[in-house]
């Protein structure tokens, strides 16, 4: 499973995701879990953290979530069509962590629950992502 998120970090190179500090973290069956600093990057002016970068790690995470689930010798691609998201508390502390699991695993789709925690473990942000599985 180490070997899974040492592929995500290098395919996130240059991109959005490592843009905003964001880290795989830990992985097992069925779930991924994603760091991202509360800093200069992903704060809103007033210091809090900014929804939209809330949204971008919810879409990371589940997102990657989706893609190592599917068979790699089949070469599908994961899209994500739809995202919601509730913002409960302001996050405390220097990162946040948002942890994706199934909530239907399908051949063609994907519903996918992401819960943003701060450091204290708090629930931050609730997400629901649907990805699109199609043949690249």
């Amino acid at each position: 499973m180490e070997e899974y998120l040492q592929q995500l970090s290098e395919s996130c190179r240059h991109t959005l995701v490592e843009w905003l500090g964001m880290e795989f973290t830990a992985i097992g069956e069925g779930w991924l879990e994603v760091r991202m600093p509360v800093d200069h990057r992903t704060c809103r002016p007033d210091g809090a953290l900014h929804g939209g970068a809330n949204m971008a790690l919810a879409e990371t995470v589940s997102g990657a979530l989706s893609s190592i689930s599917v068979p790699r010798e089949l070469r599908y691609q994961v899209y994500g069509i739809e995202i919601n998201g509730n913002h409960i508390k302001r996050a405390s502390g220097r990162y946040v962590t948002g942890k994706a699991f199934f909530l239907h695993k399908g051949r063609r789709t994907h519903v996918v629950q992401v819960e943003i925690r701060d450091e204290d473990n708090t629930l931050i942000t609730v997400n629901r992502v649907t990805n699109m599985v199609v043949e690249g």
